[in-house]
C-alpha cells in the first residue's frame, strides 16, 4: 500500500539525496568520462521509478543511494555538455570572421559596450573553424589599459541585430583569489563558452546583416531602457529606473552601489532571488484580495489557488523582461516547483516542500548551489515559512466588520506595519550569518533602512517604472522618489557604524552563526533565544590568523596586468602597488583588493608602497585610500600627484630606508635620494623593497630595468639576495638581467601578469634565463594568488581547482594581444 504524498521518508531522502549527489560532483577537480554520468542518472531514475511503487519505506538507503547518483550523474552530464562548447586553444588570439547576432541587451560601458553574441557562423583565414555557440565580446572605445581605442562601436548596437565581425577570442579566465568572486564559473554557469572583443579594422569592417532577427524581449528591454534614459534628466536616477524595469545593473553608478551596500538594500536595486521572491509574494497578496472581491471569480477558482498561479505567472513574466538572468531563471523554478507542489499535494509539510524544490532546482541548475542567492532564497522562505509569515500577511487584511470605517482603515494600516516590520526582522536577523559568510559584512542600519526601502521600491518605484512602460511620465515621478530614497540612503550611510565588517570564519563558525540566526528568530522563549548569541560571536568577531612574531606572509594577489603585493606581519599589514585601472569606472581596489581586505579582516593597512606611478601599479590605489585613509603613503610619486594631495604624511621612498615591524625587517633598497621622475622615467625610480624575517626574505621590485638592476648589483650586491623575487617589471625583455639574477639567487620567482596581454609578458629569453639557474617560476594567469609563508607557497588555483576552471600549459607563457578584462 502507498504512502500519503509526503508523509514517507522519501519525501526527505530523495530531495536531499539529489541535492547532496551534485554537491558532491562539484567539488571535482576534473571531469569523469561523459557515459559514466549518463549511465548513473538514468540508472538512478530508473530504480527510483521502481522505489516509488515498491514499499519505499523499507528501501530508504536505496532511494538515498539512487538521489545521490541522480544528482551526480545529473550535474556531470551536463558540465560535459558545457565544457564541450569552450573555445580550441589553438584559436585564442587568432582572427576569426563570424556571423551572429546580438544575442541580449547590450551593456554600455564607459570602455565602450560589452554584449552576448551567439554564432552562427566562423571562419579563419583556411575555413571554416567550429566556435562555442554564445560568445562574450567588448567593443572597446578610447580605453584600453590606458592606450589608443581598439576601435569606436557603432551608435545603435541592439540587441536582435545580425552581425557580421572580426573578432579575437580567448577561453575563459579570470583572476582567482583567496574569497574573491569566481570569474569563469560566472561564465561557466552563463553558457559563455569564449570571451573576446571585436577588431574595427579597415580590411574587415563590421557589417549589419540584419536589423531584427528574433530576440523580441531583448529588443524591447533596449527601446525601454534607452526611453528612461531619455525621459528622466537626472542620470543615476535613471540608472536605477533602468535596473528595477529591465535589469540593467550597469546602469546603476558606482557610487551608488557603495551606498547601497552599507545601507543592506543592495538586494532590492538588482533583479535576483529575492527581488522576484518578494514580487511574487506581494503579487500574490494583492491578487488574492482583489479576487475575494468578486463572489463569481471566488466561485470560478478558489482565492488561494489564483493567488498563487496569479503570482508565479507575474513573477515569471517580470524576470523574462528583467533579463531571465540564472538567478531569476533559477528563482522562477522555484516558484514554480513551490506552487505545483502546494496544487498537488497540500498536507505536505513546508520544509519537505522546500527540500523538494531545492532538488529541483538542483537538477536543472547545479551550479546555483555555488551561489548565495540560492541559500538566501531558501533560508529566506524557510525563516518565513517557519515563523508562520503566511498568517503574518493575512493579518494585515483582518477587518472587524462591525467597525467604522476610519477604525478599520487605522487597524488595517497598523497590521500592515506590524507585519512588515515583524517580517523585516525576521528576514533581516534570519539573513544575518549567511551575509556575513557570504559577504563578510552586514549592514547596522538595514532593518531600519529596508522598512523604508521596501514598501518605496516595491509598492511606488517600482511599478511607477514598469506602468512608465505604458505612461512614460510617470518614470519622471519613480525617478524623484528615487532621488528622495537616494538622499535619505545617502544621509543613513553616513551614519557611525552603518556597516559591521568581519572576516572570513571558519565553516564551524558559519554552521555555529546560521543555527544561532535560526533560533533567534523562531517563536521560542526569550531565555532559549539568548543561546543564540555565543553562537554568533565565533563569526561575527573571528580572529583571523596571522603570523607569528617575527615571520611575515606574502601573498601576490591576482590583479591581471598589474601588481599587488600583500605583507602581513604578527600586528602589522602592508600593501605594495594597489594594481591595475581596468576602466574608467572599474580597478583593482574597488573590485580585488578590498573584498580580499576585508575577508582576511584587515580593519587598518599601515603602509601602502606605491612603487611608480604607472596604472598598473596606482591604479587602484584611491579605492584603498578612502577606505584605508589612516594608511601611511610611501612612494616615488612626484609631489603634485593627485594620489598625495591632502596627504602630509606621505614620504618618498629615498627617505624611508628600512623600519621593523613584529620582528622583520623592511629595507628600501632603491631609488636613492637624488633620483626623481621627472627627469627620470617611472620606471627608473620604482620603489625596492626587500622584506627579512623567519630566516627567509622577499624582493619586491616594481617596473625595474637593466640600468636599475646593474646600479643594484654594485651598490647593493650583499643585500640583494633573497629566496622569494617578485620578477622586475612583469618578466619584460628590459629587466630580469642574468647579474641580477645570480645576485638575488631566488628559489621561487613571481610573475604578476594579465592572461594573453597585449604586452607579451613574460618574454621567452627572460623565462629561459629563470630556467637555465634552476628557479621555479610562479605565474599568476596559471596560479592565481601566490601565498608565500616561511619559504613554502601554495597557488590559490592548487586550492580551489575544480573542473570548470581554466587549464593546460601555463597561459602565461602564450601570446596575444587581448585587453585588460576585470576580475
Amino acid at each position: 500500500m502507498r504512502e500519503e504524498a509526503g508523509s514517507g521518508p522519501a519525501a526527505w531522502v530523495v530531495p536531499l539525496g539529489i541535492v547532496l549527489g551534485a554537491a558532491l560532483q562539484l567539488q571535482e577537480r576534473a571531469l569523469w568520462a561523459g557515459v559514466g554520468y549518463a549511465l548513473a542518472a538514468l540508472a538512478a531514475v530508473a530504480l527510483l521509478a521502481v522505489l516509488a511503487w515498491w514499499r519505499p519505506r523499507r528501501h530508504v538507503p536505496a532511494a538515498l543511494l539512487a538521489a545521490l547518483a541522480l544528482g551526480w550523474g545529473g550535474a556531470g552530464w551536463q558540465a560535459q555538455q558545457r565544457l564541450a562548447e569552450r573555445l580550441a586553444p589553438a584559436l585564442e588570439g587568432v582572427d576569426l570572421d563570424v556571423v551572429g547576432v546580438v544575442a541580449a541587451m547590450p551593456r554600455v560601458q564607459p570602455s565602450g559596450i560589452r554584449f552576448r553574441f551567439a554564432i552562427e557562423s566562423a571562419h579563419d583565414t583556411h575555413g571554416p573553424v567550429p566556435v562555442p555557440r554564445e560568445v562574450l565580446l567588448g567593443w572597446y572605445t578610447g580605453w584600453r589599459e590606458g592606450g589608443p581605442a581598439q576601435g569606436r562601436p557603432p551608435v545603435e548596437l541592439k540587441a536582435g541585430q545580425r552581425w557580421q565581425l572580426r573578432v579575437r577570442l580567448r577561453q575563459p579566465h579570470g583572476n582567482l583569489n583567496p574569497h574573491g568572486f569566481d570569474y569563469e564559473l560566472w561564465l561557466f554557469e552563463q553558457g559563455i563558452g569564449a570571451t573576446g572583443y571585436v577588431r574595427d579594422t579597415g580590411a574587415a569592417p563590421p557589417r549589419l546583416l540584419d536589423a531584427a532577427v528574433g530576440h523580441p524581449v531583448e529588443r524591447w528591454r533596449q527601446a525601454v531602457r534607452d526611453a528612461i534614459h531619455a525621459q528622466v534628466d537626472d542620470e543615476r536616477a535613471a540608472g536605477v529606473l533602468a535596473a528595477l524595469v529591465t535589469g540593467d545593473q550597469a546602469a546603476i553608478d558606482r557610487d551608488d552601489w557603495e551606498v547601497f551596500r552599507i545601507t543592506g538594500v543592495a538586494h532590492l536595486m538588482a533583479i535576483s532571488g529575492l527581488h522576484v521572491t518578494m514580487f511574487a509574494w506581494l503579487a500574490a497578496a494583492v491578487l488574492r484580495r482583489l479576487w475575494r472581491c468578486s463572489a463569481r471569480l471566488m466561485l470560478a477558482l478558489p482565492a488561494p489557488v489564483a493567488a498563487r498561479w496569479g503570482g508565479l505567472a507575474l513573477a515569471a513574466a517580470y524576470a523574462v523582461f528583467a533579463g531571465w538572468g540564472v538567478p531569476a531563471q533559477r528563482t522562477v523554478l522555484m516558484l514554480g516547483a513551490v506552487t505545483l507542489l502546494a496544487q498537488a499535494g497540500r498536507q505536505w509539510p513546508w520544509p519537505a516542500v522546500l527540500c523538494a524544490t531545492a532538488a529541483v532546482v538542483t537538477l536543472c541548475d547545479p551550479w546555483a548551489l555555488l551561489q548565495p542567492g540560492f541559500w538566501l532564497s531558501f533560508v529566506a522562505v524557510a525563516l518565513l515559512m517557519a515563523t508562520d509569515a503566511d498568517q503574518v500577511v493575512a493579518a494585515t487584511w483582518r477587518v472587524d466588520a462591525g467597525a467604522s470605517l476610519w477604525r478599520r482603515l487605522r487597524g488595517q494600516a497598523w497590521a500592515s506595519v506590524r507585519g512588515m516590520l515583524r517580517t523585516q526582522l525576521v528576514a533581516t536577523v534570519g539573513l544575518a550569518p549567511l551575509t556575513m559568510a557570504f559577504f563578510h559584512q552586514v549592514s547596522l542600519v538595514g532593518l531600519l533602512a529596508n522598512l523604508v526601502a521596501i514598501p518605496l521600491v516595491t509598492l511606488a518605484i517600482t511599478p511607477l517604472g514598469l506602468l512608465g512602460v505604458l505612461a512614460p511620465p510617470l518614470w519622471t515621478l519613480g525617478a524623484a522618489c528615487v532621488e528622495g530614497l537616494g538622499a535619505l540612503l545617502q544621509a543613513m550611510a553616513g551614519w557611525p557604524a552603518a556597516l559591521w565588517l568581519t572576516a572570513a570564519g571558519p565553516g564551524w563558525a558559519v554552521a555555529a552563526a546560521v543555527a544561532g540566526g535560526v533560533l533567534v528568530v523562531l517563536p521560542l522563549p526569550w531565555r532559549v533565544r539568548l543561546l543564540a548569541l555565543p553562537l554568533l560571536l565565533p563569526l561575527a568577531w573571528p580572529a583571523p590568523p596571522r603570523p607569528p612574531a617575527g615571520s611575515f606572509e606574502l601573498l601576490a594577489v591576482d590583479v591581471g596586468q598589474g601588481t599587488a603585493v600583500l605583507v602581513r606581519t604578527a600586528r602589522h599589514t602592508l600593501l605594495y602597488d594597489a594594481g591595475p585601472q581596468y576602466s574608467p569606472d572599474s580597478d583593482a581596489g574597488q573590485r580585488v583588493l578590498l573584498p580580499l581586505l576585508r575577508a582576511l579582516g584587515e580593519r587598518r593597512i599601515d603602509r601602502l608602497v606605491l612603487s611608480h606611478r604607472d596604472v598598473d601599479h596606482v591604479g587602484g590605489a584611491r579605492a584603498v585610500l578612502q577606505a584605508y585613509p589612516e594608511a601611511q603613503v610611501t612612494s616615488s610619486l612626484e609631489a603634485g600627484h593627485p594620489l598625495l594631495q591632502g596627504r602630509a604624511d606621505a614620504v618618498h621612498c629615498a627617505a624611508s630606508p628600512s623600519w621593523t615591524w613584529d620582528g622583520v625587517h623592511f629595507e628600501m633598497l632603491h631609488p636613492g635620494p637624488d633620483e626623481h621622475s621627472p627627469p627620470l622615467k617611472p620606471n627608473q625610480v620604482s620603489c625596492v623593497l626587500k622584506v627579512s624575517g623567519g630566516g627567509h626574505a622577499a624582493l619586491l621590485t616594481g617596473d625595474i630595468e637593466r640600468r636599475e638592476e646593474a646600479r643594484l648589483v654594485v651598490e647593493q650586491a650583499g643585500r640583494l639576495r633573497a629566496d622569494l623575487l617578485l620578477v622586475p617589471h612583469h618578466g619584460s625583455k628590459t629587466s630580469s638581467s642574468a647579474g641580477f639574477l645570480d645576485a638575488v639567487a631566488p628559489r621561487v620567482a613571481v610573475i604578476q601578469a594579465g592572461y594573453r596581454n597585449r604586452f607579451g609578458h613574460p618574454a621567452a629569453p627572460v623565462l629561459a634565463r629563470y630556467a637555465e639557474r634552476g628557479i621555479e617560476v610562479v605565474a599568476s594567469p596559471a596560479c592565481g594568488a601566490y601565498r608565500w609563508f616561511e619559504g613554502d607557497g601554495v597557488c590559490e588555483r592548487d586550492l580551489r581547482r575544480r573542473y570548470w576552471h581554466h587549464g593546460g600549459v601555463n597561459p602565461a607563457l602564450q601570446g596575444g594581444s587581448q585587453p585588460v578584462e576585470a576580475p
